[in-house]
């Protein structure tokens, strides 16, 4: 989503493009206080490829592609090693969709009921059973192929998607302290539905949920820069990230997340948001918008390599720390 408010799609532009080009090299070896983690960014790749190609198209909510995307997505948290919440991976919901003509035509609302939207949810075992839980989180949902083109979604949010598979293997082959719920959200676009859902009606008390790590957009960014908001919200974040800076391969910014600052306070633009609300603690990684930000441009091959796995293998340190630190 990444801006509230209305969102007109841009000029359609053609969605093609070259592979990606080729991985970078391992970098130094780390400082002695670094946390070696080491994302697999052939896996990272592969995930934003299959999710943006043409037979997902899209990933509306409620289209086949859609419901290919989270079929698919049951499959990977099985793979990984995680567990069902209760019996089953999907978290069904429904809401009503009211579309930009409802704005403008308030007395003939464009209304949609969709009734098979479901978020994917998958759960690991923490050492300390009785520690609240690490919700990790990010959207699944793009915007599917409005006048006939296929919008990919590769950066958003296939990206997010993919370092959230990635954690969840990470963690399931070095377990943590913290329980963890890995849950991929439905309906984003439409309006935070899928998160807003999951914290109306948890699969586990609200009071059981430490914090909710949310990825929206983390691929690419011309300064080697992503954002870190919650701190200014949530100090005792900062000293665990001020860490996982020191030896980042991608700079960590602090920032949109001020209360009182409009558009550029980003805790309601991706599924942080109904978290925040709920009083619940977040941290966001995402980058600023680029130029193919809601294009049919949003494509693999746009996606840098080197930028995409310093920003897992960040994100895994992260999660790591943020597991060792947090009280149970």
């Amino acid at each position: 989503m990444r801006r509230a408010g209305l969102l007109l799609l841009g000029a359609a532009l053609a969605c093609g493009g070259s592979p990606p080009p080729p991985l970078p090299p391992a970098p130094d070896p780390a400082p002695a206080n670094a946390v070696t983690h080491r994302a697999d960014g052939e896996r990272l790749f592969d995930v934003v490829r299959t999710l943006s190609s043409p037979e997902y198209g899209g990933r509306r909510t409620g289209s086949e592609g859609g419901r290919l995307t989270r079929q698919w997505l049951v499959e990977r948290f099985q793979a990984a090693g995680l567990k069902p919440v209760d019996a089953d991976y999907l978290l069904p919901f429904e809401f009503t969709h009211y579309s930009v003509r409802g704005v403008f035509e308030k007395d003939r609302p464009f209304r949609t009921r969709f009734r098979d939207a479901a978020n994917v949810a998958g759960t690991l075992d923490g050492r300390a059973p009785a520690a609240r839980t690490i919700v990790v989180s990010a959207h699944y949902d793009h915007l599917g192929t409005p006048g006939g083109q296929l919008y990919p979604g590769a950066d958003d949010n296939a990206s997010g998607v993919a370092v959230l598979l990635e954690a969840a293997r990470w963690f399931a082959a070095d377990p943590p302290r913290h329980p963890m719920l890995f849950v991929a959200f439905d309906a984003e676009e439409m309006g935070l539905k899928g998160s807003e859902a999951f914290v109306d009606h948890p699969p586990l008390g609200r009071e059981r949920i430490a914090i909710d790590v949310n990825f929206d957009m983390v691929s690419r960014n011309d300064r080697n820069e992503i954002y870190a908001a919650g701190p200014t919200r949530y100090p005792f974040l900062r000293p665990i990230l001020d860490e996982v800076r020191q030896h980042s391969a991608v700079k960590i910014e602090y920032g949109h997340d001020r209360p009182g600052t409009g558009a550029d306070d980003w805790t309601d633009q991706s599924d942080q948001g109904p978290f925040a609300e709920a009083g619940i603690p977040f941290l966001y990684f995402g980058v600023e918008d680029h130029a193919d930000y809601h294009r049919p441009s949003d494509t693999a091959d746009k996606i840098d390599p080197a930028f995409f796995t310093g920003v897992a293998d960040m994100v895994l340190e992260a999660l790591d720390r943020l597991d060792q630190t947090l009280p149970d």
